[in-house]
Order: structure tokens, then sequence, then C-alpha cells
């Protein structure tokens, strides 16, 4: 809604896609302070007189940087998506800026004739949401804590 009242460019669509983005970020830190604030070493920590600020930038902080990174390369690939998408339908980057989006909406002219136009940016698009997300899914589990217990 956002790019249909706002110039599109590249910029304006990159700072419309991270103000809505980080939401499902914000949510999983709190989840994840609200779950390690009830464990030992910050009760530790408590006792042995560390301020607040302490605890949250030495104990805590440190400790939710493993879910912080892969939710941000899992947002990544949905904000390729949301472009794309928002591109396709002519309120994303605008042409002559190359988007995956403007590539499939100017291919659909032309699929009957010349349907490699709409194959390669949607290959591309798929290849790079895929990578994203495998590379979430390596980093969840070199960063989880609790596969390493089994």
């Amino acid at each position: 809604m956002l790019a249909a009242f706002l110039e599109p460019n590249a910029l304006m669509i990159t700072i419309i896609i991270a103000l809505t983005s980080w939401m499902e970020i914000a949510r999983i830190v709190s989840a994840e302070i609200r779950s390690l604030r009830e464990r030992d070493f910050v009760t530790a920590a408590m006792i042995s007189g560390a301020s607040h600020t302490w605890i949250m930038f030495r104990e805590l902080l440190p400790n939710t940087i493993g879910p912080i990174i892969v939710a941000a390369t899992l947002t990544v690939a949905r904000a390729i998506l949301i472009e794309a998408y928002v591109s396709f339908l002519g309120y994303g980057i605008q042409p002559p800026l190359p988007s995956w989006g403007n590539m499939l909406n100017n291919a659909q002219q032309f699929l009957d004739t010349a349907p490699w136009l709409a194959i390669v940016p949607g290959v591309a698009i798929t290849l790079a949401v895929t990578s994203f997300n495998f590379i979430g899914d390596g980093l969840r589990d070199a960063l989880d804590a609790r596969s390493d217990l089994q």
C-alpha cells in the first residue's frame, strides 16, 4: 500500500520492506530473551551484583545472536520475494532499473515466442530464495546449542 502512494525507487522499496519485515525478528528476540532470563546463568549474574545493562549486553544478547542471524537470513529470502511481486505488479522498482519482477512482467507478452524471458528470472528468484533458506537452515544447525547435546 505504501508503494502505491510513494515514489517507487529502489531506496524507497528497500525502506518499505525493511519497515514491514522487522516484526518477526522482534518477536523471535523477545521470546528468546524471555526464555534466557529464566536460566541459571542470568540468576548467577544477578546474585553476583551485575547490573541490568551488563546482563543484557554480556549475558542475554550474545545468546540471542544465533536466532537473530537465522531469522535475518530467512527474512532476506522473503524480502526478495516481496520485491519481485511488488515490481511484477508495477508498484516496485521502475524501469530502466532492472528487477526480477519487472523482467517477469515484461516477459508476459513473449511467453509463446520466447518463454526463456520468463523462465530465467523465475529460476533466478527461485535459486536466490532457496539459497538464503538453505543458508538459514545451515546456520540454525550450526548455531543451535541444543543440537550438540544429541
